[in-house]
């Protein structure tokens, strides 16, 4: 029994490090729309922003891309998806998204994502879901009818709609792509090099779709209105760059290597109640009861949708990918 004390108090400090991780890459990805909605209503255009935000990230990445130069030989491929995917087009598509529809709600549609994993999950994988995992997906339909009040003739701008539930698409990349080589022990791509050159990947892809050449950049040089408040505009790119892309991106890839896409998707629900409550404080987007339920409904159905995936190598629906990871590295291992 001390034996058993000793070997499981490890453990759980270990996974709830871990979840703080994937908890701290949700709140760093969370901040990032109020700090771009100032730039863009400032004069920016939204792929502008997108651009600043990812090269500046790959030039605050460059040195782990030359120590990880290796990665271009043996993983081109996972370099490249996840430079398109998991870079360009999640940023691209959510701050278009945000320039026609409110923060929180480009960001409630994105976290479809855990359902669509799902779909992933049980079409190209063709592994077995739990009917829990469908009462998630109706759910989470059902809350965003409520968030875009389909009865009052789809309120909500229809482009930025389909903009945001881009965005949910490229996030699916995001987390498939994060978790490959996760159980390949040492030959595993380091995750660190992996962000690093998908930045990069993804700043030459936006360069051609953005054509920074043709951005006002005196706009960095002035202030930005959050909710009437002059901001300077350098400091918000900062947090963009630094805080919700860099240690976002670090933490949450990190994050979904050592709990498994299922159990960090969950976490990363987090991202739209944290969105929210900033657009609603600091940029005054104020969400009726409908769509706060809607909201809470949606979260509710991608949790129940998420945790009800089946674990990699599982041929029987499960409750949690994250538990049965878990127990195969503890066989393995013994």
């Amino acid at each position: 029994m001390p034996v058993h004390t000793t070997d499981s108090a490890p453990g759980s400090r270990g996974r709830g490090a871990n979840l703080g991780l994937a908890l701290a890459s949700a709140v760093a990805f969370g901040g990032s729309g109020v700090a771009a909605k100032p730039l863009i209503e400032a004069g920016l255009d939204p792929l502008h922003v997108v651009w600043l935000r990812v090269a500046g990230a790959a030039l605050v990445m460059l040195p782990l891309a030359v120590r990880h130069r290796d990665l271009l030989r043996r993983r081109p491929g996972l370099l490249a998806g996840f430079g398109v995917l998991a870079v360009a087009g999640v940023q691209a598509c959510y701050f278009a998204a945000i320039s026609r529809i409110p923060v929180g709600v480009a960001l409630l549609v994105e976290y479809l994502a855990p359902a669509l994993v799902l779909g992933w999950v049980r079409f190209v994988q063709r592994r077995p879901v739990t009917r829990a995992a469908a009462l998630g997906v109706v759910l989470a339909v059902g809350g965003l009818a409520c968030v875009v009040e389909v009865w009052s003739g789809l309120r909500f701008d229809a482009v930025g709609l389909l903009l945001a539930l881009g965005a949910a698409c490229c996030q699916v990349g995001y987390f498939v792509l994060s978790d490959q080589g996760s159980d390949a022990g040492d030959d595993a791509p380091d995750p660190l090099g992996v962000i690093a050159y998908g930045l990069l990947v993804g700043a030459a892809v936006l360069t051609v779709v953005a054509r920074p050449w043709s951005m006002d950049w005196s706009v960095l040089g002035r202030t930005a209105p959050m909710d009437g408040t002059p901001v300077a505009a350098a400091l918000l790119l900062a947090w963009i760059v630094l805080i919700a892309t860099v240690l976002a991106y670090v933490t949450g890839v990190v994050a979904v290597r050592r709990l498994s896409p299922q159990v960090a998707g969950v976490v990363a629900c987090l991202e739209a109640v944290v969105a929210t409550v900033l657009a609603w404080v600091l940029l005054g987007e104020h969400l009726s009861a409908p769509q706060i339920a809607g909201g809470a409904v949606v979260l509710a159905g991608a949790f129940i949708a998420q945790s009800s995936t089946p674990a990699k190598g599982s041929a029987e629906p499960v409750a949690s990918g994250g538990e049965e990871r878990e127990l195969s590295r503890r066989g393995t291992a013994a």
